[in-house]
């Protein structure tokens, strides 16, 4: 399971407007290797579901991650910081074992 917080379902939803992005979007997450820990999360709008794709929805916002992914995004957290010394979107990966400073890549 993939928890999204109420503050990243709001945020997701207002960029969903703001990138113009179809009523039926939802936001894909994802996991590619590279960065400087080894992995990095990867995050785009997208409208076709594949097979093996995992759907999470908060308060209207659809984050969808792939099965692959999931290996290692499963109990992740997904929160958003917003702000003058905001960092946007938080991920508290409970199988990262290293992450770099940036919060955007991670060993395990």
């Amino acid at each position: 399971m993939i928890q999204v917080s109420e503050t990243a379902a709001k945020r997701i939803q207002a960029l969903k407007v703001e990138d113009g992005a179809s009523g039926d979007a939802f936001l894909r997450v994802f996991v590619k290797r590279g960065g400087c820990s080894g992995f990095s999360y990867k995050m785009e709008f997208d409208s076709q579901l594949k097979e093996g794709d995992k759907v999470f929805e908060t308060d209207g916002a659809k984050v969808v991650v792939d099965g692959q992914s999931l290996l290692y995004l499963l109990g992740m957290q997904l929160d958003y910081e917003g702000g003058l010394n905001g960092k946007g979107f938080i991920f508290s990966n409970p199988n990262a074992t290293k992450t770099c400073g940036c919060g955007s890549s991670f060993g395990v």
